[in-house]
């Protein structure tokens, strides 16, 4: 898959960051999953993460997401220190994480999905019921926004397939506010038009002043859509990018270990 041009990538230049991840280190007893990462991102813009496997990259995200507390560093968040004392703290701030593998029941509507543990209600006699005709329009319309013509409400999630269905998650997270996304891998799964429905729906919630972290480690799919690419090895931040700055083999060879691989290709007689 090739690089879309007809992605929007919005100017954030000269904006605040939402949030800002000083020096950040977590550690696991002896181990050291971060040694130091910054990052920052803007409203509107989509930060991609990038790394191999081991690099960090879960490690950051559920640190800004309130799942781990860090050992070191500091978190900034529209402009005040911020401690998460756990994900629903995050979650309360407008910060939101669509997981590669997504929170659903299959058998369940599209509709009951996208309210779960936010059922609107109405009042009847003094009872409070569901108001399925109440949700079935929302998420009609949202999904209609992220350019998903479902067939109805109560189409089940499972015969959607595994683009629509991120786009339920990702359409579900901004619609109850999210200030941040962050989408861990998800597009590692999907075939070549899914992932292009996922990357145009990210584009879509970008323009909706949503600040993305886009956690990959497909580069191409980052380029698509990305503003700024910082790359993670071994706990620890290899670098930052704007769009433009950075060529995909240059990406590439980051995510790969750059100088690491360069000597042992040497060694081995450029076999690598």
């Amino acid at each position: 898959m090739t690089e879309d041009t007809n992605f929007h990538h919005g100017d954030v230049q000269g904006q605040d960051p939402i949030i800002r991840m000083i020096d950040i280190e977590k550690h696991f007893g002896s181990v050291i999953a971060l040694a130091g990462v910054s990052f920052d991102l803007k409203p509107g813009e989509c930060h991609c993460l990038l790394g191999d496997n081991g690099a960090g990259k879960s490690t950051f995200i559920k640190t800004m997401s309130g799942v781990h507390k860090p050992t070191a560093g500091e978190i900034i968040f529209e402009d005040k220190p911020m401690h998460f004392e756990d994900p629903r703290d995050a979650i309360e701030a407008g910060i939101a994480t669509v997981h590669q593998h997504l929170a659903m029941i299959p058998l369940m509507s599209v509709s009951r999905n996208f309210f779960m543990g936010n059922e609107p209600t109405r009042k009847v006699a003094g009872i409070s019921f569901f108001d399925k005709k109440l949700a079935d329009e929302i998420t009609m319309e949202e999904m209609r926004k992220m350019g998903i013509n479902l067939r109805g409400p109560d189409q089940a999630v499972g015969t959607l397939s595994g683009g629509e269905r991120q786009t339920v998650a990702i359409a579900r997270a901004v619609h109850f506010g999210a200030k941040i996304l962050i989408l861990d891998e998800p597009t590692s799964a999907l075939g070549v038009r899914q992932t292009s429905n996922v990357l145009a729906t990210i584009d879509k919630v970008r323009s909706q002043g949503v600040g993305v972290v886009f956690i990959s480690h497909n580069v191409r799919h980052a380029l698509a859509v990305g503003d700024r690419f910082t790359v993670l090895n071994r706990g620890k931040t290899l670098g930052t990018a704007k769009r433009g700055e950075i060529s995909p083999e240059e990406l590439q060879d980051l995510m790969a270990g750059g100088q690491e691989l360069a000597q042992l290709e040497g060694s081995l007689g450029g076999t690598v």
